[in-house]
């Protein structure tokens, strides 16, 4: 029994001995609970920071239009800003604990003895911002609803070992587990909640331009629909004054813009448009976020560290595409990447190379499998490839001397003929006679990174195509997996657990909208997979996450990428003020929302991967 759920046993325990059913304030994957129950404020917030002003930002990702409300159904893109300041969950994070959980819409949580289910008592505050109250009720609505067809397949698949939601109060709801795993009460305990009368005689997935009836902080303000958002915080919000939400979401108004392209967004950022900007091209910050605005201290530059684990970026190779069934083909082309080139021409020596899936953590495979690996990796060891156990785990090819680009693609075409390709006739082609051709579907920022990688594909034969496309027809196309090769970046975790079951499982794999975009469908995976979230203590989640990697790196779904150490952020000087205390595991724009404040009542204006 995991030590954090002993801890919230005892905490039950001893609270009734004076009468009380519920005790635990938060809860604990692992480890001890740092903040005690009572405590005022996170210490990285600003518990006295005055609620004012304004703040603009551009839309995250490669968001170029948004078209609904409802970013829990699979079609359409939802407005930016809407999961963080309009929607609350049972518990919240902290972003000096990763496998920490404290109370927000839930007061009070109990993890029975059997760790079996969760019970959650809603906070008798908590009220939806039509003024209405949070009923246990509308915790089950909200599971159910997120549980149907009618919602985005992938919660089917990341709550797929909570068997059902059971109100056993007006107040309580009960969360019962299919399997005994330390990281569902945190699972369940992030469940974004909203009211039953959300959409109301609609089936779910038509409730598209509704507005959320839900409890957060900010309502949904002016819009110029598809291209802007701003967000108004509600005077009326109810945790105004909880410990959790104290110095935190102080802006009057939110606002998010939208532009279509690098250039623009950096453009009119240096013209005011907007206040902040998280730069994600090397390029860019080497050369457009300089001038005199810059040097006066008008604009502020600045790279922020952080303890986070490194975010996986790489082209995703589409294995339900026949040429890319076979692993030697999918190793060879990543036989043909020359990022030490990249790093140097290209991202003025910025990066740092993608190693594995879980790079810069602790989770990440190194050399041969350890003693604890090999615990993990032994009852499947007559399933697995004999390289998994005899050989270090696979490192990105380099070009640095004595290695070169040259000598990987001899390598390359070395390994293409065992698999049956060869080049003839002026391609790289098959038995069939089928020339060898691939399509890398991209947003139109990978075009100068892809383009020395297309050439050196070219003298192996591959005829690699560039198909740029706005970021609504991608994720239709990403949606239904069509695509051969594609970028995606995700976000590093400190605490990996059932998403991977979305990104990794057989049973994602052929399920529309899932995040398994490569069709990884390996029974071996499957099984690392169940091992990593039945894990009762973190060296066990370690070492299950190693083998892991191991596994899938051995497969090579992935071409890799880079990732950069750190933040690369702007925004406006004079305008902000932030807490003394920096956090730990964060997001840059999560912490900026969260816990910065307006120097002045005037506020701010009106107002994407790696490359």
């Amino acid at each position: 029994m995991m030590r954090g759920a002993l801890l919230a046993l005892l905490v039950v325990l001893q609270a009734a001995l004076v009468g009380a059913a519920y005790a635990a304030h938060a809860y604990a994957q692992f480890g001890d609970i740092k903040y005690p129950p009572g405590f005022f404020s996170f210490e990285w917030a600003n518990a006295n920071a005055p609620k004012r002003g304004d703040i603009a930002l551009v839309a995250p990702t490669r968001l170029t239009n948004f078209d609904k409300f409802n970013p829990f159904t699979l079609k359409g893109a939802a407005a930016p800003g809407l999961n963080s300041l309009v929607f609350e969950t049972l518990m919240t994070g902290t972003y000096d604990e990763p496998n920490t959980a404290y109370g927000l819409l839930a007061e009070d949580i109990e993890v029975a003895e059997d760790l079996l289910s969760v019970t959650f008592r809603i906070n008798a505050k908590a009220k939806f911002q039509d003024g209405t109250p949070v009923t246990a009720e509308d915790v089950k609505h909200t599971f159910d609803t997120l549980m149907s067809k009618a919602a985005a397949p992938q919660y089917r698949v990341v709550f797929g070992d909570v068997k059902a939601a059971v109100v056993t109060g007006e107040l309580t709801v009960r969360f019962e587990f299919r399997r005994v795993s330390a990281e569902l009460p945190l699972l369940v305990g992030g469940l974004p909640v909203f009211s039953r009368a959300w959409g109301k005689g609609k089936p779910f997935n038509e409730v598209i331009t509704d507005k959320p009836i839900a409890s957060g902080p900010y309502k949904i303000g002016r819009m110029n629909f598809g291209r802007d958002i701003t967000y108004d915080r509600d005077p009326n919000y109810w945790a105004r004054d909880l410990n959790v939400r104290r110095g935190q979401f102080n802006f009057d108004r939110v606002t998010f813009k939208i532009y279509k392209d690098n250039t623009a967004q950096t453009e009119a950022f240096k013209a005011g448009e907007f206040d902040y900007v998280e730069v994600f091209s090397a390029r860019d910050w080497a050369r457009a976020y300089q001038g005199k605005k810059f040097d006066s201290g008008e604009l502020i530059r600045a790279q922020w560290a952080a303890k986070n684990a490194g975010d996986f970026q790489g082209y995703l190779f589409n294995t339900r595409r026949d040429k890319f069934k076979d692993a030697r083909v999918r190793e060879a082309i990543v036989l043909a990447m020359d990022y030490e080139w990249m790093n140097r021409q290209l991202f003025y020596n910025s990066y740092t190379r993608v190693r594995g899936y879980f790079v810069n953590s602790d989770f990440e495979a190194k050399g041969l499998p350890g003693v604890d690996e090999l615990l993990v990796l032994e009852p499947i060891r007559d399933k697995l490839p004999a390289k998994v156990f005899n050989e270090p785990v696979p490192q990105p090819p380099s070009t640095a001397a004595p290695g070169s680009l040259r000598d990987n693609l001899r390598k390359a075409k070395a390994l293409l003929e065992q698999a049956g390709w060869t080049y003839r006739d002026g391609a790289l082609r098959n038995a069939k006679g089928e020339a060898f051709v691939m399509e890398y579907l991209d947003g139109g920022s990978g075009e100068r990174t892809f383009t020395p990688y297309q050439q050196a594909l070219a003298k192996l034969g591959i005829d690699a195509k560039l198909r740029r496309a706005d970021f609504a027809l991608i994720q239709k196309r990403w949606d239904v997996f069509d695509f051969d090769i594609t970028t995606v970046r995700m976000r590093g975790s400190e605490a990996p657990g059932s998403e991977l079951l979305d990104r990794y499982g057989s049973k994602s794999a052929e399920t529309q909208g899932s995040s398994n975009m490569t069709g990884v469908r390996d029974p071996n995976v499957d099984h690392l997979l169940d091992q990593v979230v039945a894990s009762k203590t973190r060296p066990e989640l370690v070492a299950r996450l190693r083998a892991l990697d191991r596994v899938l790196r051995h497969g090579h779904y992935a071409i890799p990428q880079w990732f950069a150490e750190g933040y690369r952020v702007a925004y406006r000087g004079g305008r902000f003020e932030q807490p003394k205390v920096a956090p730990q595991y964060y997001q840059p724009q999560d912490w900026v929302l969260r816990t910065w404040w307006s120097t002045s009542s005037a506020g701010g204006t009106t107002g994407r991967g790696n490359q």
